[in-house]
C-alpha cells in the first residue's frame, strides 16, 4: 500500500498487516516519521523524536518476524509516550526545562512492557509542566489538530495531539484527575484511565501518588484494548500494583449489551458547566446504547458534583514531590505551578483530612451505584476544546475557574476505571467526549460498552482538517 496512508490505519489494522508481512515495521516507522516531520512544527506534540532508535528497532522488529518471533498485536506498531515516563538513554523532561537535561538509565515499566510486546518508540510527547496543571506549558503549547487555535486538553496534551493527528498509532498518557480522558475528549479519541493499581507507575515522575495512573490514548477501542493488554499487570517494582489476573481485553470486545445496566449520573449530565451541545450528544449516546440492548436510566450520586473541589484540596500531595525545587529554585517553576505549589504547601492538615473523608464517602457512593449498574455514564468534559489564550497565566479569581469543565475526577477519587470516547461534534466541528466508568478491575466491561457504541457510530472515522 501507499506508505503515506499507513498512519491512517488503526493500530489493530496495522498490526494485522505487519503480522501477514504486507507492511514492514520499517515502512510503518518511516511513514510516521515523515508525518511527524511535516506536522510537528505546527502541532508541538513531540518534545523529542527518537528517529535513529526507532529505525534501528524497526529493522530488528522485521528480523524478528523473519525468525518467526512474533510478539503479539503490538509487534512493529509505532507508539509514543508522555514525557513524564522515564526512557533509558532518552531525555525525560516532565514538561519543564528544569529537567531538560535529565536522561534516565532505566525505562519505566510500562515503556519496557511496550517494547517487550514489540512496539516501537517514536519519541516523547509534550505535556503541561510536571503534569499538575491542565493548561500551562513550559515548552510550546500543544495544538489541537481539529483547530490549531484550540487546546488539546491536559496534562497529556501531546499524547492527545499526536494520536489525533496520526503522528503515532497509539500513545500513553498519565491520568491523575483526568489527564488522559480530557485530551481524548477534546481530540476525538479513546482514552482510558485504568483502575488505580492495574498498571505500574515505576519510572513515572509523580504528580499525586494516590491518584496517578498510566493509561492509553488511541483512535479505536480495539487499539485501546491491545495497548492496555501490553502494559497491565503486577509489577514487583511498584508496591501499589495489584497482583490480580489480567483478562484478555480484546477478546472481551463482543459488543453484546443485552441485559447490561447503565446509569446516567444526573449531577454530571445536568451540571452548569455542561454546554447544551455536549448534553445533547451524551443523551443521544445513552439512547443509542439503549437501542443496542442495554437498560439505561438516570441515577443520582450526590457527591460527584463536589469531586473537583475534593480533588483540588487533595493536591497538597503534588508539591511534596518537589520540595527541593520549591525551596531552592522556585522562580524557575512556571507561574501557575509556582502559585499552586505554594498554596497547596500551606493547606491546613484539617482541610486535607476532611478531603480524605469526603473522598472515602464519594468512593463508597460510586461503588454503591455500581452494585446496581454495570457502568456509569456522563460527559467527559462540559465543553469542547477552548481557544488557547495568549497569556495562560492564572492571575485572577475568574481564571481559576476556566478549566472547571472537567467531569473526570469522580472516577479518579474512586480509583475506578473510566474511558472517554467520541460521541459527536459541535457545530464548530469540535469533538465531544462520552465518559463510561465501571467497577474496579472491570476494564473489560467498560471497554466493551465503549466498543459497542463505537461500532454503531462513525464518529471515530472522521479526520481532523490538518
Amino acid at each position: 500500500m501507499d506508505k503515506a496512508e499507513i498512519p491512517f490505519l488503526s493500530a489493530s489494522q496495522l498490526s494485522e498487516l505487519i503480522k501477514n508481512r504486507s507492511v514492514s515495521p520499517v515502512e510503518a516507522v518511516e511513514a510516521y516519521l515523515d508525518r511527524i516531520d511535516a506536522l510537528n512544527g505546527r502541532l508541538y506534540a513531540y518534545l523529542t523524536v527518537t528517529r535513529e532508535e526507532a529505525m534501528q528497532d524497526a529493522h530488528e522488529s522485521g528480523l524478528a518476524l523473519d525468525r518467526g518471533e512474533y510478539r503479539g498485536p503490538m509487534h512493529g506498531v509505532p507508539v509514543a509516550v508522555k514525557d513524564q515516563l522515564n526512557t533509558s538513554g532518552i531525555r525525560t523532561t516532565s514538561g519543564t526545562p528544569i529537567f531538560g537535561d535529565f536522561v534516565p538509565d532505566e525505562d519505566a515499566t510500562v515503556v519496557a512492557k511496550l517494547k517487550a510486546a514489540g512496539a516501537i518508540l517514536l519519541g516523547k510527547l509534550n505535556m503541561t509542566e510536571f503534569g499538575t496543571t491542565s493548561l500551562s506549558h513550559a515548552f510550546d503549547t500543544a495544538r489541537n489538530p481539529w483547530d490549531l487555535e484550540r487546546f488539546t486538553g491536559g496534562s497529556s496534551s501531546g499524547s492527545g495531539g499526536a494520536t489525533a493527528a496520526f503522528l503515532c498509532a497509539a500513545s500513553l498518557g498519565e491520568d491523575t484527575g483526568g489527564s488522559v480522558r480530557g485530551p481524548a475528549s477534546w481530540c476525538g479519541l479513546v482514552g482510558l484511565r485504568p483502575t488505580w493499581g492495574r498498571v505500574s507507575r515505576h519510572g513515572l515522575r509523580p504528580g499525586m501518588w494516590s491518584m496517578d495512573t498510566v493509561g492509553p490514548i488511541t483512535r479505536t477501542v480495539e487499539d485501546c484494548a491491545i495497548t492496555l493488554q501490553a502494559i497491565a499487570g503486577h509489577d514487583p517494582k511498584d508496591p501499589y500494583t495489584w497482583d490480580v489476573p489480567v483478562p484478555d481485553y480484546r477478546a472481551a470486545l463482543d459488543g453484546n449489551l443485552a441485559g447490561k445496566k447503565i446509569g446516567v449520573i444526573k449531577e454530571l449530565l445536568y451540571a452548569d458547566v455542561v454546554e447544551p451541545e455536549v448534553r445533547d450528544a451524551v443523551s443521544n449516546a445513552a439512547n443509542a446504547l439503549a437501542e443496542l440492548g442495554a437498560h439505561v436510566e438516570e441515577i443520582s450520586i450526590p457527591l460527584t458534583s463536589h469531586s473537583n473541589t475534593i480533588s483540588t484540596v487533595l493536591r497538597v500531595e503534588a508539591p511534596t514531590n518537589y520540595r527541593e525545587l520549591i525551596r531552592n529554585r522556585l522562580q524557575e517553576i512556571n507561574h501557575d505551578n509556582r502559585i499552586a505549589y505554594l498554596t497547596w504547601s500551606l493547606t491546613p492538615g484539617l482541610a486535607y483530612y476532611k478531603a480524605l473523608k469526603l473522598r472515602a464517602l464519594l468512593r463508597q457512593q460510586v461503588l454503591d451505584a455500581l452494585t446496581e449498574m454495570d457502568v456509569l455514564l456522563m460527559p467527559t468534559m462540559g465543553i469542547a476544546a477552548p481557544k488557547i489564550e495568549p497569556d495562560p497565566v492564572i492571575d485572577s479569581k475568574e481564571k481559576t475557574n476556566r478549566n472547571r469543565s472537567g467531569l473526570t475526577t469522580s472516577f479518579s477519587l474512586a480509583s475506578s476505571p473510566a474511558v472517554s470516547i467520541c460521541c459527536g461534534f459541535t457545530s464548530d466541528n469540535l469533538p465531544i467526549g462520552l465518559q463510561i466508568g465501571g467497577k474496579p478491575f472491570d476494564e473489560q466491561t467498560v471497554l466493551n460498552v465503549a466498543y459497542a457504541y463505537q461500532q454503531s457510530t462513525d464518529w471515530h472515522t472522521r479526520r481532523p482538517p490538518i
